[in-house]
């Protein structure tokens, strides 16, 4: 974190910080097997764990798999209610974190950690307007 964002925090002023959203990009069938689950669940908590301490974190968790995901289309009065994900392909998102961060290469670099982490692509997005943390 750059030095006049620590002073900020000193003197308990507040400070603009853009909110991410990180995404776990997972490709579509069963999970790994608990013995390379497992490793990499106690990575991610870990940055977990570290963006608590930093104040970054926002929230964030895994997802069921797509199947049981529900669409929901209204137009009008109609409302149609459909099973499954909304786009059929290959991959999904398997889970998400939404952080606070100062700038675009402060929250890549967390998605570069959640990347190294699952070994899995991450996509890292921001969310329109500031938060004030």
């Amino acid at each position: 974190m750059p030095t006049d964002m620590r002073a900020a925090e000193r003197r308990g002023e507040e400070r603009s910080m853009t909110r991410y959203l990180i995404s776990i990009i997972q490709p579509d069938g069963p999970p790994p097997p608990p013995e390379v689950l497992g490793p990499v669940m106690q990575e991610i908590h870990g940055l977990r764990s570290e963006l608590q301490a930093a104040g970054r974190w926002v929230f964030g968790d895994g997802l069921h798999p797509p199947s049981t995901a529900t669409v929901i289309r209204a137009t009008g009065d109609d409302v149609l209610l459909t099973d499954g994900p909304f786009v059929e392909g290959k991959e999904h998102v398997g889970g998400f974190m939404i952080i606070d961060a100062p700038d675009l290469d402060d929250a890549l670099q967390w998605g570069l950690r959640y990347a190294r982490a699952t070994r899995l692509p991450i996509e890292v997005r921001p969310f329109q307007g500031k938060s004030t943390v």
